[in-house]
């Protein structure tokens, strides 16, 4: 257990190093925004910086604005959860501190997006391990749990206000580099971890009984469980099928890897869902 808690720390911390370094070596050179509460840090960094003459880094500013969002996870999503999305906060803030900031490159597209692609890594890995980078992804836990409605409508708020405000107040240009950066990352993210919102599961397994109390011990979901049959053993097994949220999906397989490790399981994307889906309170 020291050992699994202990490799998912050290994957949060590299991601939030990939971040800063997206950061310090291309975006904030070029005017080049990240997306979520980090490209509003750097916003307000820039607006600071020049226009009016006060040096405030992006660091601090990320520090500051994950607080009140960190204390709204503590209560509504869950301590361990939210622990995860504070070390990554806190390694981000420190690395951007410690990190200079350098241009590699004059071409703004070449900082987008290779900002870009480091962002997403970073992001990627830390949702895979089953945390976050905290910001618009606790935010984003909240409203998931609080009611069954698309959360991709608020991400795509708070980035097209990231968008406008670069346009607005730099070169029009900037707003396209940024969207550029903002679609790299996203497309980085897509490959490392799945960003819809819900995934279906249906797990081919011995052990059902076992199975269904375990994931009942971690999360709150309804679970259908239907006889099955091997084809070419003709074994008698169950098949559970359950929808949950992509922030549910590590301790999902983390389960099925302790209880049934010969289980068959496919994930899929879920689009839509009609009816009752179970929720934490």
């Amino acid at each position: 257990m020291f050992l699994f808690e202990a490799r998912r720390i050290i994957i949060v911390i590299f991601g939030a190093m990939l971040n800063a370094m997206s950061l310090n070596f291309f975006l904030i050179g070029a005017n080049v925004y990240a997306s979520g509460f980090t490209g509003v840090a750097q916003l307000i960094s820039s607006v600071f910086n020049d226009f009016l003459g006060i040096g405030v880094s992006t660091g601090i500013l990320l520090f500051i604005l994950n607080i009140p969002v960190a204390i709204l996870g503590w209560y509504k999503v869950g301590k361990g959860f939210t622990v995860y999305s504070v070390i990554s906060v806190v390694f981000t803030t420190v690395f951007l501190e410690l990190l200079p900031i350098v241009i590699f490159s004059e071409d703004i597209i070449l900082n987008a997006v290779f900002g870009g692609v480091l962002a997403g890594t970073g992001v990627g890995i830390t949702l895979k391990l089953g945390a976050s980078t905290g910001g618009m992804d606790i935010v984003a836990m909240v409203l998931s749990r609080m009611k069954d409605r698309p959360i991709g409508t608020y991400f795509l708020l708070l980035n097209g206000i990231i968008i406008a405000m670069a346009g607005f107040l730099y070169e029009p240009e900037n707003a396209l580099y940024t969207l550029l950066t903002l679609y790299v990352t996203t497309r980085v993210i897509d490959a490392i971890h799945t960003r819809h919102e819900k995934v279906t599961a249906m797990i081919i397994t011995l052990k059902a009984d076992e199975l269904q109390k375990a994931i009942h011990d971690t999360m709150v979901r309804g679970i259908t469980i239907i006889p099955a049959k091997g084809a070419y053993t003709k074994e008698d097994k169950n098949m559970m099928y359950l929808v949950v949220t992509r922030y549910e999906l590590y301790d999902l397989e983390r389960i099925i890897g302790e209880v049934d490790p010969n289980a068959f399981t496919n994930i899929v994307q879920t689009t839509g869902i009609f009816g009752f889906f179970r929720r934490d309170n």
